[in-house]
């Protein structure tokens, strides 16, 4: 029956959008004609299967940042990883990246192999300590717990290593800069955690070395040489290791920090040919957490387009010096110091999140890592009760429909519309992302191919009504922590399971209409993209 609708049945829900857009809150909205030309012959760029990644950090209850904590006990050393809605928010992705890793890695030692014998428990310290805290430590038995999390949901592991074991700390003014460690790095720690990783059987996707640390660093960091020697050494180790256990080898990541174009060329050409395999950098474009403008902030283009040069200066350096290595975005938090306090975990900061998502995406960075899974003001989940915030559902659309071929995509009429088109993932046609930033305009959009093909006009059993999935705030305020889908609230089921997403159905030769304020996911199975068919 659902497969033998009707024309009559698609059009109706088409008024339907169309009035509820428009009208909105009972009074005319202004109305804009836009038309969208995709690029189908050949994609402009491409990203990982598995796009979407988050973050799982080290930071304890008692980091505060503006006289709050956010953290509460989201850190690994807290963190409940045995909650059955952490486990049903990530399985319900195809196989979601999780990095961990964060400020602190530098300061985790291992409780593993002969030469560890005191395991210190984090703490707070007014000196000795990166980021006001001391040494951690992190045992097997929470190492083992960590994976089993990592085997029954089917997540990729990122793990960060601790870059600065064994190395000499900084020296103060005339002989040192109180911030640049030297010295080689003693991979013994590393070796023995990976070793043991090893005999387990546990699945590493990749090891990123240090956090952080390229550039000016932020609270410690190493020359791009030294590092670039320190990286070669833990290819070496973890390719001697993996190769003996006759296991596949995980990739090797790094730096893992914030974008230098001087420190990043050396790094590479430092280190040479098949050395890393993904060069990670780190963004949070939005400023401090604490910044009254940051609602502001994310409904501005031109503010949100700032970032775009980053994201083309660091391809540029792959493309001179390690064309073998993929760019990813390892970090991103939108707002640092663990976002705001009132705008990074509602519906408003979709506007950040998944522009930078589809933006990223067009410069070939093949996976974006958000800040964070869990924990701050920032995370995919709530930290008190691990529901899942607005841009969760952003991140698991994207996740669900949009393919690893990224499409050129254009449209001159507003700039506070931003539209992003990928091949479908699993079905036939394009995705396309819609974000609309203005607070008055609703658009009416025309989906055009670059060869002035326009869709097919008729529907049959293998092409089908296009797909919408709508996303809008609680009570139209953007600062709202509810999300709705298609005029249906989004939350968890009495199961404590994701609830379904499903779409509207809709005549694909009528336009796309995307209400103020407001994101929209099309599947427009109809559009011939030659590059999507090979």
């Amino acid at each position: 029956m659902k497969e033998k609708m009707g024309m009559k049945g698609i059009t109706v829900v088409c008024v339907v959008l169309l009035w509820s857009c428009c009208f909105h809150g009972g009074f005319a909205e202004e109305e804009e004609d836009v038309k969208v030309i995709v690029g189908g012959v050949t994609s402009m760029a491409e990203i990982d299967d598995n796009f979407i990644c988050a973050t799982i950090d080290w930071w304890p209850s008692d980091k505060c940042d503006y006289d709050q904590c956010p953290w509460e006990l989201a850190g690994l050393f807290n963190l409940d990883l045995q909650n059955t809605l952490l486990h049903n928010a990530i399985k319900a992705f195809s196989s979601m990246r999780i990095r961990i890793g964060g400020s602190l890695q530098d300061q985790i030692i291992y409780k593993v192999g002969y030469e560890i014998h005191d395991c210190p428990h984090m703490k707070k310290v007014k000196k000795g300590g990166l980021f006001g805290f001391s040494e951690g430590c992190l045992t097997m038995q929470r190492w083992d717990e960590v994976n089993k999390l990592i085997n029954q949901t089917g997540a990729l592991l990122t793990f960060g290593l601790n870059a600065l074991y064994g190395k000499d700390k900084p020296e103060p003014p005339p002989n040192g800069d109180n911030i640049t460690w030297t010295g080689d790095w003693d991979p013994q720690n590393a070796r023995d955690l990976i070793e043991y990783t090893v005999s387990k059987g546990y699945k590493i996707d990749s090891y990123e070395l240090g956090n952080e640390l390229c550039g000016e660093g932020v609270s410690a960091r190493i020359e791009a040489k030294q590092y670039a020697k320190d990286l070669l050494k833990l290819r070496g180790m973890v390719k001697e290791i993996y190769k003996k256990a006759g296991a596949k080898m995980p990739k090797i990541m790094g730096p893992a920090g914030f974008y230098d174009k001087k420190w990043f060329d050396t790094f590479l050409q430092a280190t040479g040919p098949q050395s890393v395999d993904r060069l990670t950098h780190h963004t949070y474009n939005l400023g401090p957490g604490v910044d009254p403008t940051l609602i502001y902030k994310v409904q501005d283009p031109y503010f949100l387009s700032q970032i775009a040069q980053t994201y083309k200066d660091v391809s540029d350096s792959i493309k001179l010096f390690g064309p073998w290595a993929d760019a990813w975005i390892g970090e991103a938090g939108g707002a640092y110091n663990s976002g705001g306090k009132n705008m990074s975990h509602t519906f408003a900061n979709g506007f950040w999140y998944l522009d930078q998502l589809g933006m990223s995406a067009t410069f070939n960075h093949k996976v974006f890592c958000r800040q964070s899974l869990i924990g701050g003001n920032y995370g995919l989940l709530n930290t008190s009760t691990f529901t899942p915030n607005s841009d969760y559902y952003g991140a698991l659309l994207w996740d669900r429909l949009m393919g690893n071929k990224v499409l050129a995509t254009t449209q001159n009429d507003s700039p506070y519309l931003r539209v992003y088109s990928h091949c479908s993932k699993q079905k036939s046609g394009i995705s396309i992302l819609i974000i609309n930033m203005s607070n008055t305009t609703c658009f009416r959009i025309k989906v055009q191919n670059d060869m002035n093909l326009h869709p097919s006009r008729d529907i049959n059993e293998e092409e089908g009504p296009r797909e919408e999935y709508h996303l809008s705030p609680g009570d139209g305020d953007i600062q709202s922590e509810k999300v709705y889908l298609n005029g249906h609230l989004l939350s968890v089921t009495e199961g404590l399971e994701i609830p379904e997403m499903r779409p509207k159905l809709v005549d694909p030769s009528t336009d796309i209409v995307v209400a103020p304020h407001s994101f929209l996911f099309a599947l427009l199975r109809d559009f011939k993209a030659p590059t999507c068919m090979s």
